[in-house]
């Protein structure tokens, strides 16, 4: 089982719970794709890089979630990479395809959910968890994030999903 991205639970609240998050490299890989099919078409270019296809080919340990950021015409799909590893250190890719990207702290709500990867699904739950953050105080202050924990073989039942949303205090 992969190694999760580091964070601290600061508080819980009706319909999210807000964390913490470490900062964090990402690698990151751009997909023209629908909702649905533009995880599995980043994976791979992705696992590339982790599988040493990179500067000075090493091998890098996978680490979950996996997080798909949908944009205006395509999807970023992105690799955590493991706590160990900072913006001085990651390996570059080799592959134009591949980018880092360092993100610093961030405190974020999180909507936990189980169930099947739609489009319909993700917009259902990103308005819901909108309006709780307002309710609890709080103003979305980035784009909402996909985040896959499981493979696509795992029973869509016991799938653990999470949308994640970057916040910040209402001022």
């Amino acid at each position: 089982m992969a190694k999760e991205q580091k964070y601290e639970v600061v508080a819980n609240f009706a319909g999210f719970e807000l964390r913490n998050y470490d900062e964090c490299v990402l690698a990151d890989v751009k997909v023209r794709a629908d909702f649905e099919k533009a995880g599995s078409a980043g994976f791979g270019t992705l696992v590339g890089y982790i599988g040493g296809q990179n500067q000075p080919n090493t091998k890098i340990a996978m680490t979950a979630p996996v997080i798909q950021e949908p944009t205006a015409d395509e999807h970023i799909v992105s690799f955590v990479m493991p706590s160990e590893i900072d913006k001085h250190s990651a390996p570059k890719p080799t592959n134009s395809r591949v980018s880092l990207r360092f993100m610093p702290q961030e405190l974020v709500a999180v909507d936990r959910f189980t169930g099947r990867w739609t489009s319909a699904s993700y917009q259902e739950r990103v308005s819901k968890l909108l309006i709780a953050i307002a309710a609890a105080g709080y103003r979305a202050a980035g784009n909402a994030r996909f985040a896959r924990f499981d493979p696509p073989w795992t029973p869509w039942f016991i799938r653990r999903n999470e949308i994640h949303i970057p916040v910040a205090p209402l001022a």
